[in-house]
C-alpha cells in the first residue's frame, strides 16, 4: 500500500509516519507545504527520509497560498464569527490539494492527515479529499492508534529512533503561515484568564509600540497591489505589513469560537497584515459601494467565512460566492491611507476613481446642493405603514 501524508516534521506527523509502515504495511511519502511558517525545508525533508519515508516531497507554495487563497478570502470581507482572518483554515485546502495531486501522481491508494478528532483541520483535510478525489482512502492515526498522550508517542518515537525534539515543551500549541498565527492549549484554556505575554509570537505590546506611523495601501479590483505607492508581489505585501504591524502590537485577536465539531474553544490569533487588510478593504469599500449591495456584501461575507471555516473550500456554492464577490467589487479599486499605533490601524483617508461619495451633497457648507424640500414627502412616504399603524392601533 502506497499512502501519502501531510507532514509538519513534529511529533504526531512523525510518529504516524512509523505507525503507518507498521499498521498497513505501506510506503509513505511525505509531503510538507512551506506556506509561510518559518520551517527550514531541508531540515523537514531530511527527517521524514531519517523516520522511514519512501520520498520526502517539500514545496513552497506561500505565492499559491496568498494569491489563490487569501486575497479571495479578504476580496471577500471573510472574517469567521467577525473576528478570524481564517489563516490556518485558508492553509489547509491547499495542502490537501496538494496531497491529492501527488497520490493521483505517485499512484497511491491512501492519504493521511495528523489531526485528532476533535479539531477543526481533520475536516478540513477529509472534505477537501472528498471533492477532489473521492476515491483515495483516508486514513487519520490521531483518531485510530493507542497513544492517550503525549508520553507515550515520545516513548514510541524514542523506542522507533525517531528524533524528538527538546523535551521541554512550549505550553502552547502554535500553527503558523504568512496570514496568520493560531494559538491555543495551556492557560489559554481557561477563558477567565488574560494571555501571558509569551504567548504571542509575531507580534509586540501595543503599549510598547514606537511613535505612529501611516502606511498607505492601494488596491485593484479588491486585491492589495501597492505599499506606500511601492508595486509588491502578494507575498511581499502580507510579510511587509505583518513586519509593520507586528511592531505596533496590532492584529491580536482573543476570541472563544465554535469548532467544526459543535465545540466552544478559546483561541488566539495574531494577525497584523490580515488586520490591516481588511481595516482599508472595508474603508475603501465604504466609497464605492451602494447601501444595498454593502448590506448585502455582509450576508455572503459571513457565508464565505463559514465555508471556509467549516472545509467546503472547494465546493459549488463557494465557487459561486467568488463569482458573485468578483462582480459585485469590479470597482473596488484605489487608496487608503492607515494610522498605526498602540495595536490599532485606523483609516485616515480613502481615495477611489469610483467613489460614489458626492461633498456638495454630503456638505453643509455653501457648496451644499442636496434638495432640504424634498426630504418632507420621503418622510410622509418612508413612514407612511408606522402612521397607518398608529391610527388604528393607538399605542398603550
Amino acid at each position: 500500500m502506497k499512502i501519502v501524508l501531510a507532514y509538519s516534521g513534529g511529533l504526531d506527523t512523525s510518529v504516524a509516519l512509523k505507525w503507518l509502515q507498521e499498521k498497513y504495511d505501506a510506503e509513505v511519502i511525505t509531503y510538507t507545504a512551506d506556506i509561510g511558517q518559518g520551517i527550514d525545508l531541508e531540515k523537514i525533508r531530511e527527517k521524514a527520509l531519517k523516520s522511514g519515508a519512501k520520498e520526502a516531497i517539500v514545496e513552497d507554495v506561500r505565492e499559491e497560498f496568498i494569491k489563490d487563497y487569501v486575497f479571495p478570502a479578504l476580496k471577500a470581507g471573510a472574517l469567521y464569527e467577525g473576528k478570524y482572518p481564517l489563516a490556518t483554515a485558508l492553509g489547509r485546502p491547499l495542502i490537501a490539494k496538494k496531497i491529492v495531486e501527488i497520490a493521483k501522481k505517485k499512484k497511491a491508494e491512501a492519504v493521511a492527515h495528523g489531526c485528532t478528532g476533535k479539531g477543526n483541520d481533520q475536516v478540513r483535510f477529509e472534505l477537501t479529499f472528498m471533492a477532489l478525489a473521492p476515491g483515495l482512502k483516508v486514513i487519520a492515526p490521531a483518531r485510530e492508534w493507542e497513544f492517550r498522550s503525549r508520553e507515550e508517542e515520545i516513548e514510541y518515537a524514542r523506542e522507533k529512533g525517531i528524533e524528538v525534539e527538546a523535551t521541554r515543551e512550549s505550553p502552547y500549541s502554535i500553527d503558523r503561515n504568512l496570514w496568520g498565527v493560531s494559538i491555543e492549549c495551556g492557560i489559554l484554556e481557561d477563558p477567565e484568564k488574560e494571555p501571558p505575554e509569551d504567548a504571542y509570537q509575531i507580534t509586540s505590546p501595543p503599549e510598547k509600540s514606537p511613535s505612529p506611523t501611516y502606511v498607505e495601501i492601494e488596491f485593484r479590483k479588491g486585491i492589495p497591489v501597492a505599499i506606500d505607492s511601492k508595486k509588491l508581489d502578494p507575498v511581499k505585501i502580507v510579510e511587509k505589513l505583518n513586519q509593520i504591524g507586528g511592531k505596533y502590537g496590532i492584529g491580536r485577536i482573543d476570541m472563544v469560537e465554535d469548532r467544526v465539531v459543535g465545540i466552544k474553544s478559546r483561541e488566539i490569533y495574531e494577525a497584523p497584515a490580515a488586520v490591516i487588510l481588511h481595516t482599508c478593504r472595508d474603508a475603501l469599500e465604504s466609497l464605492v459601494l451602494d447601501k444595498e449591495s454593502r448590506l448585502f456584501r455582509t450576508l455572503i461575507s459571513q457565508k464565505y467565512a463559514e465555508l471556509t471555516y467549516y472545509g467546503w473550500w472547494f465546493s459549488p456554492l463557494k465557487e459561486a460566492l467568488d463569482a458573485f464577490i468578483d462582480k459585485l467589487l469590479e470597482n473596488l479599486t484605489g487608496k487608503t491611507r492607515v494610522k498605526l499605533w498602540g495595536g490599532k490601524a485606523e483609516v485616515v483617508s480613502r481615495t477611489s476613481p469610483y467613489s460614489l461619495y458626492k461633498e456638495d451633497l454630503a456638505t453643509y457648507s455653501e457648496k451644499d446642493i442636496f434638495d432640504h424640500k424634498a426630504s418632507e414627502g420621503f418622510i410622509k412616504l418612508w413612514g407612511l405603514p408606522l402612521k397607518v399603524r398608529g391610527e388604528i392601533q393607538p399605542p398603550q
